[in-house]
């Protein structure tokens, strides 16, 4: 699922690209992944893109007229830009993987694509984009949020640390990769809970959670879409690496699996050498 420093990538790289060019047509080729009808996507027709913003995980591009294409990439979208598309003709809906095509007047454009049968991806045109719900609800963002912003959203909600780090309602941005690599970097358990975490404990926290998401928004920043997601899988130290040794200590990274997702920890590094119990319901190390 991209998270912070993808779409921070995605919304630097269209400021970069798209910024200034007049926009000739905004086609929806899966119409499940439209959540608003007024405004039209036809409004978009003939404005400029002016902006592309981030807020949490969600991605913001911005028309002159304060118009604001607003999408959720969900756990399998992505962004593509083309420099030219082979056709001119409008595409059908059908079930190939576009979602949406945004084509702009030097020829060049984007699609927004969503793989697999799970279709989440949402797109919102509105004038606010505090009218789309998942926006609305976010609370500060994980990057910019400083320490006592960061320790007050935690403490409010009491719960085992993945859990409570990944909430957007709780903290903007992180999601299961990031919040893997943060826990690593705090040498903190997945499933220590937040009322107990101790000041000095949140202050590492602070600082991991900063330095993890500013390193991969840095290297992130600059690289063509396509490029990110193999970004992102070059700075990772234990998601994703179960049964590789930890970068840090040496130990083997383990697993914990729940029904549709999954953690990676490094045992020495954030459990005091103690591996936690494979199954949500278990007695869990903490």
């Amino acid at each position: 699922m991209p998270e912070l420093p993808e779409v921070e990538a995605l919304a630097g790289y269209l400021r970069q690209r798209a910024v200034g060019r007049r926009v000739e047509r905004l086609e929806a080729v899966a119409i499940s992944a439209l959540k608003t009808y007024d405004p039209a996507l036809t409004a978009v027709t003939g404005r400029s893109v002016t902006d592309a913003r981030r807020h949490g995980k969600f991605l913001d591009v911005v028309f002159d007229g304060d118009l604001h294409l607003v999408v959720h990439l969900a756990r399998a979208g992505w962004l593509h830009y083309r420099e030219a598309f082979a056709s001119t003709v409008p595409l059908r809906p059908g079930k190939g993987p576009i979602a949406l095509r945004a084509r702009l007047d030097d020829g060049s454009g984007f699609d927004l694509t969503e793989a697999g049968t799970q279709k989440k991806l949402a797109v919102y045109l509105v004038t606010d984009p505090q009218a789309v719900p998942g926006v609305a609800k976010l609370g500060p963002d994980a990057l910019s949020a400083d320490l006592a912003a960061f320790a007050g959203a935690l403490r409010s909600r009491r719960g085992q640390l993945k859990g409570v780090l990944t909430d957007q309602a709780v903290l903007a941005g992180v999601g299961n990769a990031y919040s893997d690599e943060i826990l690593h970097a705090a040498k903190l358990s997945p499933f220590a809970l937040t009322d107990r975490l101790t000041d000095d404990q949140m202050a590492t926290l602070h600082a991991a959670t900063r330095r993890v998401l500013g390193d991969a928004v840095t290297r992130s920043l600059g690289q063509r879409a396509a490029e990110l997601k193999g970004e992102k899988r070059s700075g990772l130290k234990v998601h994703a690496r179960t049964g590789l040794p930890c970068p840090v200590c040496g130990d083997t990274v383990r697993e914990v699996s729940f029904a549709d997702s999954s953690l990676q920890y490094c045992p020495t590094c954030q459990t005091g050498g103690k591996p936690l119990a494979d199954r949500r319901l278990s007695r869990l190390v903490r």
